[in-house]
């Protein structure tokens, strides 16, 4: 899986930039010498791409914070527990400086590659943290959740986080063409210290059951089922687990939040304020607007819409709404597709439709007591930042929460991507990426409401073993092994 390394960046000071390249240097060490890669690049947004290779050690694409002043640049790697700092040698081209490490400090010398780096290379990221497929039973639906569960580094217990991803069938990484939207948030959130299950949404990928019969309610148990697996596994604090919800997956993680056993904390991300009907309305008037409808197509388009609804909702028989929908699109328009007015009058009598419609998140705060991040982006176009975080934040204050925290985030959109101005260069083109002040903003939030174990940092002279990404289901080996000894 590739992801895009936010935690890399670096800004640069004191104008243009020289560190565009890939740099090698041989780092003395007892008994020999390691081959160090460094891959530095600057992007549009000023700021680096930067990561570490060191082949002997099995270490690819560790993160590398980079920091330059004039002609003195200093390249810090947390996960090694190590920096470099060194001055850039006009006459030469070459860093000349020093490497420190736990144990072991020594001089230095990085040199450029004559293969220049342009871009930001794609890469198959090596993570530092164990990464497993797993089956999550869900038994009040009778169906199995195929997810990923990614751990920290270290024996725990660490705090732990479902991801619960927004309306219509996705897959764990919230795919959207080439952006994956949870593979990122859950690759920062495991680096820094916070566990992260993330699963495949009923009937996709490794998941069983049917999405379309599936109502926000319904839904619901499946986040429960992946909070009751995190719970039970051995290396996560089972006092510090919560829901982070995107769009619908947001209100389904309040929705959990009003249960016994729900999450500890949860964090909003463009959830819903509004009555659903009020959402779905918004929604209509800013795609005709982006097509380009003048304000009379508008009104007539909500019009027609209002009118749909209110068959659907007076008509319960499904295949009696749908014929009277049916009857309604070919009235308004008489050139209408056969095929479009069928997919129109069943999308509109779904059990999720018929559910949503009539959903008002205010009327379902009362019992949420733990504490809520709500964050909405003021680029969205679906769910508008102020309405929907203010109506949020109204209705779990009325219901005495006093922990919530609201916040808007300038230039970011409905898929928590940053300003596209600020994305990073990648192959010689722009990709979308999450904002790196939302990352910053959820995971900060989230170590004020419990303990993060930070990662303990390996120097590159301890070698690693490979990756972790293993199929296993049991979220408690240890138990399984004491129950094989008992029957031995």
């Amino acid at each position: 899986m590739c992801f895009p390394l936010l935690s890399l960046a670096g800004r640069v000071s004191g104008g243009p930039s020289l560190l565009g390249g890939q740099w090698k240097g041989q780092l003395a060490v007892p008994g020999g010498s390691l081959n160090l890669i460094v891959t530095i690049v600057p992007l549009t947004n000023g700021s680096y791409y930067a990561a570490l290779d060191v082949p002997q050690q099995k270490i690819s694409r560790m993160p590398v914070e980079v920091a330059q002043k004039d002609n003195e640049v200093t390249l810090s790697i947390e996960q090694a527990g190590s920096r470099f700092v060194g001055k850039l040698r006009p006459d030469t081209g070459a860093l000349n400086g020093t490497w420190t490490q736990p144990g072991l400090t020594a001089p230095l010398v990085l040199t450029r590659s004559n293969v220049a780096v342009t871009t930001a290379p794609k890469f198959k990221v090596a993570p530092p943290y164990r990464q497993d497929d797993v089956i999550v039973p869900n038994k009040v639906a009778k169906l199995r959740l195929g997810a990923t569960l990614t751990m920290p580094q270290g024996s725990g217990p660490f705090p732990a986080v479902v991801l619960v991803s927004d309306s219509g069938p996705q897959d764990r990484d919230a795919l959207q063409e080439e952006y994956r939207m949870f593979g990122q948030l859950a690759d920062y959130l495991t680096r820094h210290g916070i566990a992260v299950l993330r699963y495949d949404d009923r009937g996709l990928g490794k998941s069983t059951g049917t999405y379309s019969n599936a109502t926000t309610a319904d839904l619901v148990t499946d986040a429960q089922a992946a909070l009751g697996y995190l719970r039970a596994h051995y290396r996560v604090n089972k006092s510090q687990v919560g829901i982070i919800g995107h769009g619908e997956g947001a209100n389904i993680a309040l929705l959990a939040a009003r249960q016994p056993k729900g999450p500890d904390y949860v964090v909003s991300l463009a959830g819903y304020g509004l009555p659903g009907r009020d959402v779905l309305r918004r929604q209509q008037v800013e795609i005709m607007r982006l097509i380009g409808a003048n304000p009379a197509q508008v009104d007539a388009a909500l019009k027609m819409d209002d009118r749909l609804v209110e068959v659907v909702r007076q008509t319960p028989d499904n295949a009696l709404a749908r014929a009277k929908v049916g009857v309604l699109l070919r009235q308004s328009n008489a050139d209408i597709d056969p095929d479009m007015a069928r997919a129109r009058a069943v999308q509109l009598t779904t059990p999720w439709y018929r559910y949503f419609v009539d959903f008002d998140p205010q009327r379902n705060m009362a019992g949420v007591k733990c504490p809520v991040l709500a964050l909405n982006g003021t680029a969205d176009l679906q769910v508008t930042a102020g309405k929907n975080l203010s109506a949020l934040n109204k209705a779990l204050k009325a219901s005495g929460n006093r922990k919530v925290t609201v916040q808007k985030l300038a230039g970011v959109n409905h898929l928590f991507q940053a300003d596209p101005t600020e994305w990073p260069v990648f192959e010689g083109e722009q990709r979308a990426t999450f904002s790196p002040e939302a990352l910053k903003v959820v995971h900060g939030w989230i170590a004020q409401q419990v303990i993060i174990v930070k990662p303990t940092a390996v120097p590159i002279t301890v070698k690693r073993t490979e990756p972790h990404s293993l199929k296993r289901t049991d979220p408690n080996p240890l138990k399984r092994i004491s129950a094989k000894r008992g029957r031995s």
